[in-house]
């Protein structure tokens, strides 16, 4: 089976499906309400599951009430959680998400692992299976730093979702093979290849994928589809793409085969619905 390590964030989304995102100080009444486990390596994570690979999230999650519905939904997805401050009794991040219905546009304000107060300590990885590959987001920077040298150490690949720039991306990028990276995402000098990055992927939503290493460059189309629900795509691209590195290929089969992922989890409604889909994908890779 694939294996891959995910590290990195996992919060709590409420999402509210609406006809029209509100203006300020207008209320109004949703379509559909969710509560779902949300994060970019916690999405990436259930993409993973959804293949059929063996998706093990390193997290901090705790012991809050509110953490339950997270656990609950990785539980009901085949995600292996290890929460690294079980005992915590601080609430985990909320996401309050909004899904406009008509064209699948989101808002989303969190606090994320910005002001986390819950301490953890990294145990040694060792007693996990091999994986074939790993996805850390930098969301806990120390969880990051330790489960790339951790993976580096024992040949494993590092695939990095890099949503924005963190200060610990100094330190992190020199032990990344392969950087996904946001259309959004802006890096101080020197280029990430310069820093260490063999691979570097670009997004950009409905725009071809752009990427580059070893010297070549290029760029993978991506499915013109219908968005119903764009909530999370670019997680579930980047657990498509690191479930690919675990498998081998080049790096234009790898980006298409994420896009292809990434493409069917925006045609579905809702934060969960898209995994029927996904997984008849995963069978054809098998």
């Amino acid at each position: 089976m694939t294996r891959v390590l995910l590290a990195g964030l996992c919060t709590v989304d409420v999402v509210q499906r609406v006809a029209e995102i509100p203006s300020p100080g207008e209320k109004v009444q949703s379509l559909a309400v969710a509560v779902a486990a949300g994060g970019p390596a916690t999405n990436a994570a259930v993409t993973v599951a959804a293949l059929g690979g063996e998706a093990t999230l390193l997290t901090v999650l705790g012991g809050h009430p509110l953490a339950a519905l997270a656990r609950a939904d990785l539980d009901a997805h085949g995600v292996q959680v290890v929460d690294l401050a079980p005992e915590s009794a601080a609430p985990p991040a909320v996401s309050a998400v909004t899904v406009r219905d008509h064209d699948g546009e989101r808002t989303v304000v969190s606090r994320n692992a910005a002001d986390p107060s819950a301490e953890f300590s990294l145990p040694s990885l060792d007693f996990l299976p091999p994986p074939d590959a790993v996805l850390v987001d930098g969301h806990h920077p120390e969880l990051a730093l330790e489960v790339a040298k951790w993976a580096r150490g024992h040949g494993v690949p590092v695939v990095l979702d890099a949503g924005s720039w963190k200060p610990v991306l100094d330190e992190l990028l020199p032990l990344v093979d392969i950087a996904a990276c946001s259309a959004h995402f802006r890096a101080p000098e020197p280029g990430l290849h310069e820093r260490g990055v063999a691979t570097v992927i670009t997004t950009a939503g409905p725009e071809p994928v752009r990427w580059s290493a070893g010297g070549e460059s290029g760029e993978v189309p991506v499915p013109a589809v219908t968005a119903r629900d764009t909530l999370g795509a670019g997680d579930v691209w980047h657990g498509a793409l690191a479930y690919a590195v675990a498998r081998g290929g080049d790096v234009g089969d790898r980006i298409e085969f994420a896009n292809e992922v990434a493409a069917e989890r925006v045609r579905q409604v809702g934060p969960r619905s898209w995994t029927a889909e996904v997984a008849k994908m995963g069978e054809g890779q098998r």
